[in-house]
């Protein structure tokens, strides 16, 4: 089992800058692919961000390329979402999921093996 807490959330004006991370426990997360995904209210959980097990691959949701940037630490367990030049449009819950390395396809919530509680980001205009 992986166990997944994300922070780093929290109230941000339009323009602005967040830093969300994901520590993991339980596992190393050098046998998983990471993403980062959004849910706003009333609308479907959303894919953002991915990145390979080394680092050495990311992938980006076209409304949030060039503004968002995934990366992780394998020595501390940790993955990271740098956002920035932050819009109203990115407000939601924010979740970090762990994919086992091999498996699925890094846009798909469903082949995520693991899940956070996730982190709320507001932005006001």
């Amino acid at each position: 089992q992986v166990q997944l807490a994300e922070s780093g959330g929290g109230l941000v004006q339009a323009g602005g800058s967040l830093r969300l991370s994901c520590a993991a426990s339980g596992r190393t997360l050098i046998n998983y692919n990471m993403g980062w995904f959004r849910q706003a209210p009333g609308k479907e959980r959303e894919f953002v961000a991915a990145i390979s097990r080394s680092g050495g691959s990311t992938n980006y949701a076209d409304s949030v390329k060039g503004r968002f940037t995934i990366s992780r630490d394998n020595g501390k367990n940790t993955v990271y979402l740098q956002t920035n030049n932050l819009r109203p449009e990115d407000t939601a819950v924010y979740y970090c999921a762990a994919r086992l390395f091999g498996s699925g396809t890094f846009y798909s919530r469903s082949d995520y093996n693991y899940w956070g509680q996730g982190t709320q980001v507001t932005v006001s205009s």
